[in-house]
């Protein structure tokens, strides 16, 4: 069986963070395995308060998986501030993980900030360069490229500059814009478009953490990441389409629709 691990925050209302990642890795049929990087209390209407666990726990989480049950992806969440990203590079780098997909947590759907901005220069230039693919959206696409982007082209522009400080592949995701689900995948100057219908469902809380669970569980499966990509589009757009509806804000995706269905 292929395994993953997820290093991020958990969410105990079961949306976003963690507990996505395990729900969507369990239903590609993978082993999935948790280094937790922060608690918080939130819910479909917010974040309500964030607790960050030490370094030297989530080091010793690290050290615990890769010396057992080593993982063949690995998937980064919220990483919150600067002696986390610390401690989550150097085991990274000592184990040599592969397949890392990074997703750029920076803002909440409900526009809470998880990520310390005093990190965000040790966060670009030494986690980003470890990783396979980055999964950031508009906003994260806005900060880390340092321009507005509004129409597809500026999606382009937005990845030409971010490779230049970022040397792997880069998967800009559209949901901010308007019209369909359109996410640009760029990869040593070549542009790829994902374009899937866009579904009328506000209930989409955890879909970054989940695309990017998605997409490890392709690279652990010894998928390219261009199929990586697709597959777990795919996956996600099912998941928005099963129009779960829970809770009294911006509520969950069903992780597990096609085994509620049956299939």
């Amino acid at each position: 069986m292929k395994k993953v691990l997820t290093i991020a925050g958990s969410d105990c209302s079961g949306g976003a963070g963690i507990q996505a990642d395990i729900k969507t890795m369990s239903a590609h049929g993978i082993y999935a395995m948790s280094v937790i990087t922060a608690l918080t209390a939130q819910n479909t209407m917010g974040v309500y308060e964030i607790f960050k666990l030490p370094k030297e726990f989530v080091a010793r989480q690290m050290d615990c998986i890769f010396t057992d049950i080593s993982p063949d992806a690995v998937k980064i969440g919220m990483v919150l501030s600067a002696d986390i990203i610390e401690a989550i590079v150097y085991k990274l780098k000592k184990y040599n993980a592969k397949n890392i997909v990074l997703d750029t947590v920076m803002v909440s759907t409900s526009n809470d900030m998880l990520i310390d901005g005093n990190s965000m220069k040790q966060f670009m230039e030494e986690l980003m360069p470890l990783a396979s693919l980055i999964t950031p959206n508009v906003p994260e696409a806005e900060v880390l490229s340092g321009i507005e982007i509004k129409t597809s082209k500026d999606v382009i522009a937005a990845a030409t500059l971010i490779s230049k400080r970022y040397k792997g592949a880069i998967l800009i995701k559209g949901g901010h814009l308007h019209g369909n689900a359109k996410d640009l995948l760029y990869r040593n100057g070549e542009i790829k478009w994902f374009e899937s219908e866009r579904i009328n469902n506000p209930n989409t809380h955890g879909t970054g953490c989940t695309l990017s669970s998605a997409i490890a569980c392709g690279l652990a499966k010894g998928y390219n990441i261009e199929q990586s990509v697709k597959e777990a589009k795919d996956y996600i757009t099912g998941a928005i389409r099963a129009g779960l509806n829970l809770g009294k804000g911006n509520g969950p995706l069903n992780h597990c629709y096609e085994v509620s269905s049956g299939r």
